[in-house]
């Protein structure tokens, strides 16, 4: 038979050239619950991931950019999935609304984009980290990372930004206790001190640069939607 990748001649249970396996496996209960559990062990682990970013971010994420890309999670999936359990955790429990307000006109295109913000706040958050990139490619210009590698570094900071607003939004909505402000502290204070350590730990300056960078990249990401919307509804 013929490999249904690369049309290759196969022999045996693997084509030879492109590794396509001769018969694939079908779809079952037992193939979605691998898939799942695969996602979560990439590379040592989703959770093994997590546990190095809180203890040492700085040095797992740098050795991740110039060492060694097989033991973390990939950032682009990191970031996806955490802002999936974010989007999943304030539907469940609700607490989306109370963390991302707006007040306006809703029928406007600048009401409409806030609104989306509002109601997706995990994926906008991934847009967010660009202007982020941005403002630390500029304060950290003198240091040998390109944006791209800066991109990376706020994929990971920023998903575990998402995992401390869920698990304080999950302890609201089951506790009815507002302790949600609590995990946009601790959002505020992890990323500019991971990315302080990425750079220098030993330098209090970088946190300081890296605060700034994360305020001003927010600040800018707003900007930005309300000169857009502006615009179109001026139109």
């Amino acid at each position: 038979m013929n490999c249904t990748n690369c049309n290759q001649e196969v022999n045996a249970n693997y084509c030879p050239n492109c590794g396509q396996p001769a018969k694939l496996k079908r779809i079952d209960g037992h193939y979605i619950q691998h898939e799942i559990v695969h996602l979560f062990h990439i590379e040592k682990g989703f959770f093994y991931t997590i546990k190095e970013l809180l203890i040492r971010p700085g040095k797992s994420i740098s050795a991740f950019i110039s060492e060694n890309r097989t033991r973390l999670t990939k950032p682009i999936i990191f970031i996806i999935v955490t802002s999936l359990i974010y989007t999943l955790s304030a539907s469940y429990f609700h607490f989306e609304d109370g963390y991302v307000g707006f007040s306006g006109n809703n029928e406007s295109v600048t009401g409409a984009m806030f609104k989306w913000i509002q109601e997706h706040y995990g994926y906008a958050n991934i847009l967010m980290g660009i202007f982020i990139a941005l403002w630390t490619k500029l304060f950290f210009r003198k240091q040998p990372f390109n944006l791209f590698e800066i991109i990376v570094l706020l994929c990971f900071v920023m998903g575990m930004g998402m995992l401390f607003l869920s698990i304080f939004g999950a302890i609201e909505g089951l506790t009815k206790l507002k302790v949600l402000q609590f995990g946009a502290y601790a959002l505020f204070i992890y990323i500019p001190w991971a990315v302080g350590q990425f750079y220098d730990k030993r330098k209090a300056l970088n946190y300081v640069k890296a605060l700034f960078a994360y305020i001003l990249g927010m600040i800018s990401f707003y900007a930005i939607i309300l000169i857009i919307g502006g615009i179109i509804d001026h139109v």
